[in-house]
């Protein structure tokens, strides 16, 4: 418990300061938005690039723990999203359902959580994760709600439209880019890698600041919405995860825990950027944020005692 409180309590930290901020005047009704926009724009693509320009693709292939820990995120996706649709619900708001049941904070609580488990060799699954859910997981997102917002009549100028947008998205194009500059072979120059990586630190911080900026707009009666998103993602993720990764893939016992881990991560705040910058509801989102990374200090204690 005491590991798993100490990768949490910034997190809620940092969404109590925009919250106060937001209550007590010193930032105005327009900052959540405009911090956000500046994450959307500047500091997650330059996350996004830095990431697939820098790794070490050698060191990352892990062929049994990517389909493992990618087919039951993906799936859970797929799953939530063609739910909501039978449902009725809008192609852009099902897309925007789908991840946060799948989208796991990889980043800000996976890594130094892996890390103070498994010590440094925490490290590779960590990083596949993150790659797997902040690069293709999100980016198949953003495509969907792309295509969800189209409203042509004609096919053929829906699907131009729909490039246009993603051609000009910089979280699809960032991490292509960064992947053509990582088949070169060649090192980021310093001071470009260090302006990335500068920009790259603001991501998470500032994300959490914006939802905490957002809540304090809202009603506490909004919370219970993301009930059924957090037990997707804190009981039914991390159980596909191990299914897969133990009788299916059978892999290394470490490999295994450090997936199921992963997958038992709460909700990142990949949503909530993509429900403010497309203007869909943000009160589900920001809700299952909050509840799953409340809930994740008993089901991340819970998935540590037993690998112990």
């Amino acid at each position: 418990m005491g590991s798993v409180l100490s990768v949490i309590l910034p997190i809620f930290a940092l969404v109590l300061a925009g919250f106060l901020c937001r209550r007590i005047g010193l930032l105005g009704p327009y900052a959540a938005s405009e911090i956000n926009r500046m994450v959307v724009w500047l500091c997650l693509p330059a996350l996004l690039f830095e990431a697939m320009a820098t790794v070490v693709w050698a060191d990352i292939w892990q062929p049994g723990f990517i389909l493992a820990y990618g087919l039951a995120t993906m799936g859970l996706f797929t799953a939530t999203l063609l739910w909501n649709l039978r449902r009725k619900v809008s192609l852009a708001d099902a897309s925007v359902k789908g991840l946060s049941a799948s989208y796991a904070n990889t980043g800000y609580m996976g890594i130094p959580l892996c890390l103070l488990v498994f010590g440094q060799a925490g490290m590779e699954p960590a990083l596949i994760a993150s790659l797997i859910v902040i690069c293709v997981l999100f980016s198949i997102a953003v495509v969907f709600i792309e295509i969800g917002l189209q409203n042509e009549k004609s096919l053929y100028r829906a699907i131009f439209k729909v490039a246009t947008a993603l051609i000009k998205n910089p979280i699809v194009v960032a991490p292509v880019l960064g992947g053509l500059w990582a088949a070169t072979a060649q090192p980021l120059p310093e001071p470009i890698h260090q302006f990335l990586k500068l920009l790259s630190a603001a991501t998470g911080p500032c994300a959490l600041i914006s939802l905490g900026l957002f809540l304090a707009h809202k009603h506490s009666g909004q919370i219970e919405r993301g009930t059924c998103l957090v037990l997707l993602k804190l009981i039914v993720h991390p159980a596909i995860t191990w299914v897969l990764a133990m009788y299916v893939f059978h892999l290394p016992p470490m490999w295994v825990k450090a997936a199921v881990l992963l997958s038992a991560l709460p909700t990142g705040t990949g949503p909530f950027m993509l429900a403010e910058f497309y203007r869909r509801d943000g009160a589900e989102v920001s809700s299952t944020i909050l509840l799953s990374t409340l809930g994740s200090l008993v089901t991340l204690s819970v998935c540590l005692y037993v690998m112990n």
